[in-house]
């Protein structure tokens, strides 16, 4: 793509849009990135409230179906999201950036370190009541999703986000994948994967989208596998963006995996998911075969599994509950494969009586419409929106 005039000067100027990508293709491109961010946040709203139950104990307290639909956390509030969808929004928040500071500039480069930004942005979130003072010149401290007080909320982040944002690791944009990484070298939580989808909604290749959201992994957790879950998420996404189907896009993405050093456990939990989907009869107790969801490739499979199981359109309510079903993570898993029945079936085909109790909805598929924007456009932001030069 061709560099853009440098936009430093646009402070207070709403965006200026040129480009020539409209029509169908348009259209059917915002439905799958707006679907793929606002069915993962209803995902990690429907498995919010059940994260730390057992299956037995869902049961107990649900019936013996479990969740049949969202349900009120331990405050009574209906429809919260969690720090996946935080980190998630934030992921996307840093890509807009980078991209706009790329074109800007005429030169690339920064995209770890400004994925890493968007980071610090979130962590912040998690350790202030309110969006904390910021200096002339931050940064960090800038930008308007910060702003969403809705956001400055504590739902059991994960201790290596948290820990690995302190180390203040910024990873080769340029590196290996498949190394480990210097920053909680033993973790492969499933806090990579969870909020990676955005690496694969920017309409780059895939084999890109997979590169970078496995080097970004490594800002927070070290173990190849947390990085090779990720780049495959991005990659599943991305093929599905491109029209592919659920399970050509995910074994094209276990053709991407096959590319990388140490690829061999991400592969496998893959493997099993796509060969316990082609069985049918979907139940809880074969989800929990996979895993429980707390480290990344189970998370990834947990996801996997549930989408291709239920693949229809007509489905989606259906896939989403039995991935949050089960005795792990189930905030993770249902975001996750919330993350990938958006991208395929697209925002019409979410379930709407849970779409307008989740949290945040309006903001998310406001990001969402700005990264199609970014990506799709020429798009000269106002400086105090996506700030980058």
């Amino acid at each position: 793509m061709d560099p853009r005039p440098d936009r430093c000067g646009t402070r207070g100027r709403g965006p200026t849009v040129t480009g020539t990508t409209t029509g169908a293709g348009a259209a059917v491109r915002r439905a799958r990135v707006r679907g793929c961010l606002l069915g993962g946040a209803i995902g990690d709203a429907l498995g919010n409230p059940v994260e730390f139950l057992s299956l037995a104990g869902i049961r107990r307290a649900h019936g013996e179906r479990g969740v049949r639909g969202l349900t009120p956390d331990d405050e009574g509030v209906v429809g919260r999201i969690t720090d996946d969808t935080q980190m998630t929004l934030f992921t996307a928040e840093g890509l807009i950036r980078a991209h706009s500071r790329a074109m800007s500039k005429g030169i690339g480069g920064a995209e770890t370190g400004i994925v890493r930004n968007a980071y610090l942005r979130w962590l912040d979130t998690q350790n202030h009541p309110t969006p904390p003072a910021a200096p002339a010149g931050h940064p960090v401290r800038n930008g308007w999703l910060r702003q969403q007080p809705w956001l400055y909320a504590r739902r059991a982040p994960g201790n290596a986000c948290l820990t690995g944002l302190a180390a203040g690791h910024i990873p080769d944009p340029r590196g290996p994948v498949g190394e480990p990484g210097p920053v909680n070298t033993g973790s492969k939580g499933c806090g990579t994967v969870m909020r990676s989808a955005p690496f694969g909604l920017t309409g780059e290749d895939p084999a890109t989208g997979f590169a970078l959201a496995a080097r970004c992994a490594q800002i927070t957790h070290g173990h190849p596998t947390g990085a090779h879950a990720a780049g495959a998420l991005a990659a599943i996404v991305g093929y599905l963006l491109e029209g592919d189907s659920l399970p050509g896009a995910v074994l094209r993405a276990m053709e991407l995996l096959a590319r990388h050093r140490g690829h061999e456990e991400t592969t496998a939990a893959l493997r099993a998911a796509v060969d316990l989907a082609a069985r049918g009869g979907p139940s809880a107790e074969k989800v929990e075969s996979l895993g429980q969801g707390w480290v990344a490739e189970e998370a990834l499979a947990i996801a996997v599994y549930c989408a291709l199981v239920l693949p229809g359109a007509d489905q989606v309510a259906e896939a989403l509950l039995l991935s949050v079903n089960h005795s792990g993570d189930s905030d993770s898993t249902g975001a996750v494969c919330g993350n990938l029945l958006g991208a395929h079936h697209g925002d019409t085909r979410l379930p709407p009586h849970w779409l307008v109790l989740t949290e945040g909805r309006g903001v998310i598929a406001e990001v969402a419409d700005d990264l199609c924007l970014e990506f799709a456009h020429a798009v000269e932001w106002p400086q105090d929106r996506y700030p980058g030069c």
